[in-house]
């Protein structure tokens, strides 16, 4: 469903585009004058053409976006980061310290846990006390 609704979104981006890139500038800033012809439509009927056909696709791709972020939030279950344990990336040369069961205590305990048990590997400056 997600993959045929990416794909309709896709198509309507490119057309958009196109048929943006087909209207006329309206300030003239390349100096181009409209030509006088006479043809298949005038030019204020292509611009009113043009004018709904963006009007529709852009539409169509504020619909399909916001029905992709609906599925993309459809499965997503509520979770918490305080509650889950903390990952604290180990310095290099320091051996990670596994933990037995689960984590207990706030966030500030775990690391104080840590801090403790990890032991440093290799020369280590003096420290005054």
């Amino acid at each position: 469903m997600q993959t045929v609704v990416i794909v309709i979104h896709l198509m309507l981006v490119l057309a958009l585009i196109g048929v943006v890139l087909l209207q006329r500038s309206e300030g003239g800033g390349l100096g181009m004058g409209s030509g006088g012809g006479a043809g298949f439509m005038s030019s204020r009927g292509t611009a009113n053409l043009l004018t709904r056909t963006t009007a529709f696709l852009a539409v169509g791709f504020f619909l399909t976006s916001l029905l992709l972020s609906w599925i993309a939030g459809y499965d997503r279950t509520p979770s918490s980061i305080v509650n889950s344990p903390a990952a604290v990336p180990a310095a290099p040369g320091t051996p990670s310290v596994p933990q037995s069961g689960p984590p207990s205590g706030n966030v500030l305990d775990q690391l104080k846990a840590r801090e403790g048990a990890a032991t440093p590997s290799g020369p280590q400056a003096p420290q005054s006390k």
